[in-house]
């Protein structure tokens, strides 16, 4: 049996196309968001509206009366019904105040969760009556349970947004970085260069503006900060040990949650400071480096060690490791290399060409790798931002940007193109280079051709095509090409392992094992090129799987996992969700350097709201939590 149903404000709206789950996503039955769905009929859904409404009730938090009583009413009757004491009234009263706190609870708790409960009464009275008239206990099932919002949905981490925004409304800053560290180690470095994708599916976007949530997890580091720094709760330590290749965000992250849980584990880390690419990719100017090392200083007092300039594959090999005492080992070596851009004269070894990661590394340790007065950056991603804004910083004059697509089709953030207009970069887009052009050794121009877009490609972009007798040259001191990165896992990983044809390393995309049982992967080595937030997530999750594996020499998906994926299958895109009725806000923006100011320093150029404007700002959130739960095999 399948069914699915869904409640509006007249009744059940009937049912929906049935959904049906794979064989590796057992759930029995589902309850959350608007109604619930059966695919085992022995289910017993009484007994499992009883432990969505006790859920309900400790989600809410209490600040408008309908919600608050409401919820600890509908949770009463359920347990009454259930301990075999229920009368026939209960159904019509647990039914009259769902509806009541659906119709005036002010946050997001308040107006979900009534629905499965009604939907429950509407599509199967009969066994409420049935568990009332028997007058017998009604045993408990077991459940998993979770309490999203499309914010925490849509975060690699899955932060609980709502929760810490609400602590930064009452000014509880303690409360709230601890909220956000429970799931993202680094607070201070995602306040400030995360993505926000978040934000993106923040429901408050469909009123005025989306909740400056990364701004806000900035401040309240910020105030951490201020106060001292965190402290490092004291955990006693197990004999059991990890071996992690790379300190980047992926290898610092799963070094932490290890370590909050008493394990060791050894960082090997090539460069001679923590952070990988977010140390030598990002300019100082986004991300600076103090902060990095400050949240790298804290994976060490979880009991991390950082061997830095070892490189793994010729200083130790991950045989050695073995031999050293690790029993697990985590690879989260990011994506180092430039990839090609296939142009004539890019493997010619001349002056005033480099990769743009090669750039962006001599630059973080202070170098000038490049000189003159005009420079051409080829892509569209935030690397290339950053390699433009840098050379803005390096002194060049003329700096040009050459995109083969629209500005349209840029996947840089849109607020990294805003701000590099601001500096005084030029883009140049639907041109794609061909030929390097060298007088003497040295890169002197770039013959480029013109572009044109066609159909969308794999990427759902449209693809773009050379125009025909369309070639052109633009002269310039110094190119830097800044169109992708590549992994080189196969350099050091064992022989036997998993190795994807780009050379990254193959894993079970939930426990992050790799082939080799005692291998785990995550971060840029797995996925190719990805986001900093997303390097953080595969780290924790390996972390729990390494322990795991050292607790039972095994790992495997939790039953959480299952419902996190079925939540994430169910989550509605964007703003599609009916948004509450709310006064209209204004976004609160930090305070921002001017242009003519920043580009000739890499200080940080993004300040920080007040803890006044912080407050204003969090006050904005519309608590829009949704709570699952499940019944699985």
């Amino acid at each position: 049996m399948t069914v699915f149903s869904t409640w509006g404000t007249d009744g059940p709206s009937g049912a929906g196309a049935p959904i049906s789950f794979s064989q590796d996503m057992p759930i029995r039955a589902l309850m959350g968001w608007s109604g619930l769905i059966i695919s085992d009929e022995s289910v017993d859904i009484v007994d499992m509206t009883r432990e969505y409404a006790a859920r309900a009730r400790a989600e809410s938090c209490g600040q408008c009366f309908p919600c608050r009583m409401g919820t600890e009413e509908m949770a009463e009757i359920m347990e009454r019904i259930c301990d075999g004491r229920g009368v026939m009234e209960d159904i019509d009263r647990l039914e009259a105040v769902a509806g009541y706190v659906h119709e005036s609870s002010r946050c997001d708790i308040g107006l979900t969760s009534p629905h499965p409960i009604l939907d429950a009464i509407y599509s199967f009275r009969d066994r409420f009556v049935e568990a009332i008239r028997e007058a017998k206990p009604v045993p408990r099932g077991e459940y998993v349970c979770q309490v999203t919002a499309p914010c925490i949905s849509a975060c690699p981490t899955r932060v609980n947004i709502p929760g810490y925004v609400e602590k930064i409304r009452m000014r509880h800053w303690d409360e709230a970085i601890k909220i956000v560290r429970d799931t993202c180690c680094m607070p201070g470095t995602i306040g400030r260069v995360c993505v926000k994708d978040c934000e993106f599916k923040c429901k408050r976007g469909a009123i005025d503006e989306p909740i400056a949530i990364r701004h806000l997890k900035r401040v309240a580091a910020d105030m951490e900060l201020k106060a001292g720094g965190a402290s490092v709760p004291e955990k006693p330590l197990k004999d059991e040990k990890a071996a992690i290749v790379g300190a980047g965000p992926a290898g610092l992250s799963c070094a932490y949650y290890l370590g909050l849980k008493g394990y060791r584990s050894t960082i090997f880390e090539a460069l001679p400071e923590p952070g990988g690419m977010a140390a030598v990719g990002i300019p100082d100017y986004r991300l600076p480096r103090d902060i990095l090392r400050g949240e790298a200083a804290m994976v060490e007092a979880v009991g991390a060690e950082i061997r830095y300039s070892v490189k793994v594959g010729e200083d130790i090999t991950i045989p050695q490791m073995l031999e050293q005492g690790y029993r697990a080992v985590f690879i989260a070596a990011g994506a180092p290399n430039s990839s090609a851009m296939g142009c004539e004269g890019e493997d010619a070894g001349y002056r005033g060409y480099m990769p743009g990661v090669e750039f962006l590394r001599k630059v973080a340790f202070g170098e000038k790798p490049l000189s003159g007065r005009k420079i051409l950056v080829i892509g569209g991603g935030n690397v290339a931002m950053d390699c433009v804004r840098s050379a803005r910083r390096l002194g060049f004059t003329d700096v040009n940007l050459l995109y083969r697509r629209t500005e349209k089709e840029m996947p840089a953030d849109p607020f990294e193109i805003a701000d590099s207009k601001d500096e005084g970069v030029k883009f140049h887009t639907l041109v794609a280079p061909v030929k390097i052009h060298a007088s003497g050794g040295r890169v002197t121009a770039l013959e480029c051709v013109r572009m044109i877009l066609g159909r969308p490609d794999a990427s759902g972009r449209r693809k773009p095509i050379p125009e025909e007798k369309s070639n052109f040259l633009m002269d310039c001191d110094a190119i830097v090409p800044a169109i992708g990165q590549s992994c080189e896992v196969d350099r050091f990983a064992p022989e036997g392992i998993g190795v994807n044809k780009n050379r990254t390393l193959a894993v079970d995309p939930v426990t992050m094992r790799s082939s080799v049982p005692y291998i785990f992967g995550g971060g840029d080595c797995v996925t190719g090129p990805s986001t900093l937030v997303a390097a953080l997530a595969a780290g924790r999750r390996a972390a729990r799987s390494i322990m795991d594996y050292l607790e039972t020499g095994d790992s495997a998906p939790r039953p959480e996992d299952w419902l996190d994926k079925a939540v994430s299958s169910l989550s509605r895109p964007g703003h599609s969700d009916d948004a509450p009725f709310a006064v209209l806000t204004h976004r609160h923006h930090p305070p921002m350097t001017d242009p003519e100011t920043r580009i000739h320093s890499f200080a940080e150029v993004e300040g920080c709201l007040s803890p006044a404007e912080a407050g204003q700002e969090a006050g904005r959130c519309l608590r829009c939590y949704r709570i699952a739960i499940a019944a699985l095999r």
